[in-house]
């Protein structure tokens, strides 16, 4: 059985149109700020990963029907019943995010860069495919993206694994990089020409030689 991401949205047609807001529009209403601050403090416990976090607003089955903080607390909700943090007799969280060290917890961000143990299988100028397949589990590669043929731009280092993060199976750290694509191998010959190239992260085991 494939899995289904529901914010794996690139090429396909939405309902209804896209409304833009002004720069800098944070909140819509009292509730969002809570919502926000509420999944930052229950991340930063531990108690899951982002990649976790990630792939629960995804597999919501009313993803498409609820705003943008309302994915974030419905999957705050379901993060917590899974995890076992509601039952009386849980154990304590690995960590405590005080509110004294909200700014400098964020400021300093998570490194997700891990020290490679073995040598990168591609170089920048390698043109690589995508794979085809749809794995059964949370994949940060785009189903737009899926077979399809880039060259590598840049190589970032070894970094943790999101599919594998995602499903509770450890960092398993993979080599990073950049991947271009010409428009018409993403989108088809079918739209006006933009002379655009699009830019993918990509993960080593997303990728094979041509």
């Amino acid at each position: 059985m494939s899995y289904r991401s529901n914010a794996d949205l690139g090429g396909q047609e939405l309902r209804g149109a896209i409304i833009p807001e002004p720069e800098g529009e944070l909140f819509h209403a009292p509730w969002e700020p809570r919502a926000m601050a509420l999944t930052l403090a229950m991340g930063a416990t531990g108690l899951w990963t982002i990649d976790m976090s990630r792939a629960a607003r995804e597999t919501l089955v009313n993803y498409g029907d609820l705003g943008y903080y309302e994915i974030w607390l419905a999957a705050l909700e379901k993060l917590v019943s899974e995890s076992g943090a509601l039952i009386e007799s849980a154990i304590r969280p690995p960590r405590l995010l005080r509110a004294e060290s909200v700014a400098a917890t964020l400021a300093r961000g998570t490194p997700f860069e891990r020290a490679p143990v073995r040598a990168a299988r591609f170089a920048v100028g390698d043109t690589v495919r995508t794979r085809v397949d749809r794995p059964a589990h949370h994949t940060r590669l785009p189903g737009y993206a899926r077979g399809k043929t880039g060259v590598v731009a840049r190589v970032h280092g070894t970094h943790v694994f999101a599919d594998t993060n995602a499903s509770g199976l450890g960092e398993c750290p993979q080599w990073l990089y950049t991947v271009e694509f010409d428009e018409r191998e993403l989108w088809g010959d079918g739209l006006p020409v933009q002379r655009s190239t699009i830019s993918v992260d990509a993960w080593e085991p997303y990728l094979e030689p041509v």
